[in-house]
């Protein structure tokens, strides 16, 4: 595997299947320039597991997906309800998070840009509109277009089975199938958006915002800090972000996270017994100095005696 974040998604995998990680990867995988696999969703969903949602974040390879069963995929700015066969494209520029809500059929595939590069495919990925940032490529598809998808997909795993010296080469033209039939296709019609954008924004900041706490150990830091880290984060611009957020919660990008980072930094005081230098690394900080200042600014009381304070 060519990135932490592949590495990342095989182990997601392989806690939310119980399956062998040597039994989802492909045979020959590091004499192969980039990455494919191939899997159908009968064989990973267990009975007695959850299927986890996608992450609401940039990955570093494609995917494209054959899903049955009902779900959602939120955006940053929209909501598609997802219920009958649907053919989804998703890019590593594109942030998304995907919910199954019942029990999913279908297959997917995921793929580095190496696997697909101009010389071996012919195509630009990053030049195609099914793979524009500003896109949302989630296609409904008739029975008989969502059987033809089907049948690609079993082609591809078939081929992945087998030891023909250039399936490789084989396995490209089945993903070029699809991507092609998806630049055909015009967008869902069934979009249904929980909220208005700016809520639906808000709303996913405050979830992106939760997920990067408790911080459990010293040596865990805060993987976004800032409200350009949280701009970028969810694919907008910081200003755009801050006005959002300013007009559906009346504060500023900045001000919540100083309010989140307060409070989390309160209960490490508490309820820890790490040093004053820890949880201000933790928290990203520089220096002592920096956290004290912060934390009184935002509770009135330096971090000292909070955490010599007895609790009522």
């Amino acid at each position: 595997m060519h990135s932490p974040l592949l590495t990342e998604f095989y182990q997601e995998l392989t806690t939310c299947t119980g399956s062998d990680l040597n039994a989802l990867l492909p045979s020959g995988i590091q004499q192969e320039v980039g990455h494919f696999n191939v899997f159908n969703l009968d064989e990973l969903w267990q009975p007695t597991r959850e299927m986890p949602a996608a992450p609401y974040a940039c990955r570093s390879f494609y995917k494209v997906s054959l899903l049955t069963g009902r779900s959602r995929v939120d955006y940053p700015d929209k909501s598609f309800d997802l219920e009958h066969s649907t053919l989804f494209f998703s890019a590593p520029q594109t942030p998304h998070y995907w919910l199954p809500e019942e029990k999913q059929s279908g297959y997917f595939c995921v793929f580095t840009p190496e696997f697909l590069l101009p010389a071996k495919s012919g195509v630009v990925l990053e030049e195609l509109p099914l793979f524009k940032a500003e896109g949302y490529p989630v296609f409904q598809l008739s029975d008989e277009v969502g059987a033809r998808v089907q049948s690609v997909f079993q082609r591809m795993q078939e081929e992945m089975a087998s030891d023909y010296a250039y399936k490789y080469d084989l396995l490209r033209t089945y993903v070029l199938e699809l991507i092609h039939l998806g630049q055909k296709l015009q967008p869902a019609t069934t979009l249904h958006p929980v909220h208005s954008a700016a809520a639906r924004l808000t709303s996913l900041f405050a979830e992106l915002l939760e997920r990067q706490f408790p911080l459990e150990t010293p040596q865990q830091q805060l993987r976004l800090r800032t409200a350009k880290d949280y701009a970028d984060h969810l694919a907008v611009h910081v200003n755009h972000l801050n006005k959002v957020l300013k007009e559906t919660t009346g504060r500023t990008t900045t001000d919540l996270l100083g309010t989140r980072i307060a409070q989390e930094a309160q209960a490490l005081l508490r309820q820890t017994h790490w040093t004053m230098a820890e949880i201000a690394d933790s928290l990203g900080f520089t220096d002592v100095a920096h956290f004290s200042h912060f934390f009184k600014r935002h509770t009135l009381v330096a971090p000292g005696a909070f955490r010599n304070t007895e609790v009522v």
